[in-house]
């Protein structure tokens, strides 16, 4: 049976995904086959045509591929929400809002609960902050799949939903302000990822 202890950060590294990691992610295996499909047959395409970026995250002790995370600029579209309300109230007009996007984000079968996925959010956070210094970007943005239960796995980790639906998937998001506003202030204070990216 595998070790289901919680996996420390500092054992973890990311790197992204490059030609030379093409065969070993045939291996990572994910109960959701789109996961898997989109890792194999499109996340390194879609890097080369700039569309998204994708992340590997591996378990230094067995050198194991454990998690991958694709992020992609976007917006969120809150124009007739309550969100955009608020931003109404702000003086603030916009029919959207400068957003990161998580378009995949899955923990290999063997690695699941072992507080990764937390690790992952965390590093899109990190992610959005570096996109700070060069261009506005206020949320973190996703597409919770309504038949995985994801949405359960965001909530807690402070993801509001935007529109509910029923089926596909749920737009949620996490309004980065609060982490912009200390991270302007303590740049020195942060985590450190150990990261090739």
């Amino acid at each position: 049976m595998p070790d289901s202890s919680r996996i420390q950060l500092g054992e973890l590294r990311v790197e992204v995904l490059e030609e030379r990691h093409l065969e070993l992610l045939k291996r990572f295996e994910a109960d959701v086959k789109e996961l898997k499909d989109f890792l194999v047959e499109d996340a390194y395409n879609n890097q080369q045509w700039a569309i998204s970026t994708t992340y590997l995250w591996f378990y230094n002790p067995t050198n194991d591929l454990v998690a991958y995370m694709t992020v992609l600029n976007d917006a969120i579209r809150v124009h007739g929400t309550q969100l955009g309300k608020q931003f109404v109230d702000m003086g603030v007009n916009y029919k959207t809002l400068p957003a990161m996007k998580i378009g995949r984000m899955c923990v290999d079968n063997k690695y699941l609960k072992r507080g990764i996925g937390t690790y992952l959010t965390e590093y899109a956070m990190h992610l959005v902050l570096r996109n700070i210094e060069i261009s506005g970007c206020r949320f973190l943005v996703l597409d919770a799949k309504t038949q995985t239960g994801a949405q359960h796995f965001y909530k807690k980790r402070g993801f509001q939903v935007l529109k509910q639906r029923e089926k596909g998937t749920i737009p949620m998001f996490y309004d980065m302000i609060k982490i912009i506003e200390y991270y302007r202030g303590n740049k020195k204070n942060l985590v450190k990822f150990n990261s090739k990216a």
